[in-house]
């Protein structure tokens, strides 16, 4: 017996627009599981989703120590690099390891589920927000130990995270698609974005590098323009920790915005059909 999806009138732009704006509707639904899957998280805990702020500035801590003697830097410089750049890279980074996963993990709501597959990125996506959020408190109590020149420009970093959501939408659309065909790109994409946390700068500082007296060291720092995360995290840090903003920063992050959209509804229409027989 053929288990192929019948032929229909799914892969029209229409029926994926349709599927976008459907899920963007049911936002009690969304909205609700994903505060549920915090909850549940921690269902037992006394602390409760606080143990995400603590054990990420624990962390961000530890390491702000170790670099900042490693490379000879001020504490009160090395540590809230870090500690941003840490709260950046965890929503980047969950929103592509849980992307990757999204349609998998939700299979049994797939199946029995009447709901526009969107419900589901977006549910990962305000799930992620939720986290970033709790661990803004940390970047908070940073500024009243180490106060930061901040100025009107740190506003930059509202529309900055809007990008960083609606990116993070279209990776987890797209890998949660591509990954429901193809089971093995899941620990390959694991592995990606274990590398790219070393060569991203957020245990080390760009600008240190990129002006260091080593020439030979200056033209391989220079080589991180390349990283698409780097930018990602820049358009954020950058005025939260009060430093000017760079406009290929946002040049960068929005082509790749618009790029990545166009690709992945492109996925979306030709077989969103079929991710319901994949899972």
């Amino acid at each position: 017996m053929s288990t192929a999806p019948p032929q229909s009138d799914s892969r029209t732009w229409s029926r994926t627009f349709e599927d976008l704006g459907g899920g963007w509707r049911q936002r009690q639904l969304w909205g609700h599981l994903g505060w549920q899957d915090i909850k549940q998280r921690y269902r037992r805990s006394v602390l409760g989703p606080i143990w995400i702020t603590i054990s990420m500035a624990v962390t961000a801590v530890a390491l702000g120590i170790l670099y900042a003697g490693l490379f000879g830097n001020d504490l009160a410089v090395q540590l809230p690099y870090i500690l941003v750049g840490f709260i950046v890279w965890g929503f980047i980074s969950g929103c592509v390891l849980e992307g990757a996963d999204v349609f998998i993990s939700n299979e049994g709501l797939i199946k029995h589920l009447p709901a526009p597959l969107s419900v589901h990125v977006y549910r990962l996506v305000w799930r992620q927000s939720l986290l970033f959020a709790h661990n803004m408190i940390v970047y908070l109590v940073m500024l009243v130990i180490f106060p930061q020149p901040l100025s009107w420009t740190v506003l930059a970093a509202i529309p900055a995270f809007a990008l960083l959501m609606a990116n993070g939408a279209w990776v987890a659309l797209l890998l949660g698609v591509v990954t429901t065909r193809f089971r093995d790109l899941t620990p390959i994409t694991q592995s990606i974005v274990q590398l790219m946390f070393f060569l991203t700068p957020i245990v080390w500082i760009y600008e240190d590098l990129l002006n260091s007296a080593n020439e030979s060291i200056a033209e391989r720092a220079r080589l991180a323009e390349f990283n698409p995360f780097l930018h990602f995290v820049e358009i954020i840090r950058r005025p939260l920790l009060g430093q000017d903003q760079l406009l290929r920063y946002w040049i960068v992050v929005l082509v790749i915005t618009v790029i990545g959209w166009a690709v992945t509804l492109f996925v979306v229409r030709r077989y969103r059909s079929r991710v319901s027989y994949w899972v």
